[in-house]
């Protein structure tokens, strides 16, 4: 729904599961249809699609979309953004490391991406910009001990970007549609912090996909360059950049200093807990922890030592042994929960990152998205009726908006 006259606030459909056209459609009816008679009845609703590769072939066949569309109009709602990170199942199945399977490396990620883009832009309101964010071309522990593996990886993603760059710039030519891809940077993501997706700018996507661009579409060096600065821009989740210790004041002025755009905003809370100096008086906490401890997501922990330094564990199983490290002052872990909690049991949700980025960065994109997609596997306790929530979710950030 408009929060302005040029942004727009949604929540990711990616906490519903289903990964055929026919299941996306269904939970639309299901969920999204009476959310958006409760929190935008007089307006029109705006939608964050999710769609799996195989969504994204259905949806295609027939008059599958055309008739899509006819309903969205129908019942006042439109797609501005959606998630085209995972590609395959993404609920009652182990993801873990697998949500970046395929990789930018590969031509099934680049084609799944280049269709959506089609979807979005067939769907999109006359006049309005379109994102779709993205995996941060992969995933950092499949390289371990094979450098040429990893350089490779890079190359080919650089340029798989590279051609969205110059599919979305033909589409604003022929079409005058907006349209970005937003990188997200991700704990153990091949880029993870602010200065990555700098150095990946810098040192990777312009040089090599811009030598690409020159090469295919015959144009300069500053032209290719800027193709690529307007349709490859970033996609900030909060949880992500809380989970790293980073400040939104921080990593917006660097990537704006580097001239990278800020695609969306997903607005997504990370579970936190301060440690007692004890290991004897962390038994609370640690049984909080190992009470999230489940096999369906990734959920890297960043823990903060009392010298300041940060020591990563690629998954809550990894972390949970050194737990009573006297030397570790802090953990943060990547479980995105409900925004409106502050706190939970013996944790506490990094709710503060949300409020400086929704309090003072209203401008930084056209594109809000509520991500919390772990109902099915949290706690009983903080599981709640998914439409309720959701619209809690929504109306806490309203309030503030």
């Amino acid at each position: 729904m408009k929060i302005s006259s040029s942004s727009q606030l949604t929540y990711c459909t990616n906490i519903h599961p289903g990964e055929h056209w026919s299941d996306v459609w269904e939970s639309l009816k299901e969920y999204t249809l009476p959310l958006k008679e409760r929190i935008a009845p007089e307006q029109d609703f705006g939608i964050g699609l999710r769609l799996s590769n195989i969504a994204s072939q259905e949806i295609l066949e027939g008059d599958q979309l055309p008739a899509f569309k006819k309903w969205l109009a129908a019942n006042g709602m439109y797609v501005f953004t959606m998630n085209a990170f995972p590609y395959g199942g993404f609920h009652r199945e182990r993801v873990k490391d697998d949500v970046h399977t395929p990789d930018w490396s590969t031509t099934d990620r680049l084609e799944y991406t280049r269709r959506c883009f089609d979807i979005l832009a067939y769907l999109l309101p006359e006049g309005m910009e379109g994102g779709i964010s993205t995996s941060p071309v992969s995933y950092r522990y499949w390289f371990t001990g094979d450098p040429d593996k990893l350089a490779k990886t890079w190359e080919k993603g650089c340029i798989h970007m590279a051609e969205i760059a110059s599919h979305l710039a033909k589409i604003k030519a022929e079409k005058g549609i907006q349209l970005h891809l937003d990188i997200e940077p991700e704990p153990d993501g091949l880029m993870e912090n602010t200065q990555e997706l700098i150095d990946f700018f810098q040192q990777r996507l312009i040089p090599i996909g811009g030598k690409y661009l020159q090469l295919k579409l015959g144009i300069s060096e500053a032209e290719a360059a800027a193709m690529l600065y307007e349709h490859i821009q970033a996609c900030y989740d909060v949880c992500h950049f809380a989970v790293v210790y980073e400040a939104p004041e921080d990593t917006f002025r660097a990537w704006a200093a580097a001239g990278i755009k800020v695609g969306k905003v997903q607005i997504s809370a990370a579970l936190k807990a301060t440690f007692p100096e004890r290991p004897e008086d962390r038994g609370p906490i640690v049984e909080a922890f190992e009470q999230l401890n489940e096999s369906t997501y990734l959920h890297q922990v960043v823990a903060r030592l009392r010298d300041g330094s940060h020591r990563s564990y690629n998954d809550l199983p990894d972390a949970l042994p050194q737990i009573l490290d006297p030397e570790t002052a802090e953990w943060r872990t990547h479980f995105h929960v409900p925004i409106f909690i502050d706190t939970y049991d013996h944790l506490s949700a990094t709710r503060d990152a949300i409020e400086l980025v929704l309090n003072n960065h209203k401008d930084i994109t056209q594109h809000w998205e509520v991500e919390t997609y772990t109902w099915e596997v949290l706690p009983e306790e903080i599981r709640f009726g998914l439409v309720d929530s959701i619209e809690r979710e929504l109306r806490w950030v309203l309030s503030i908006l």
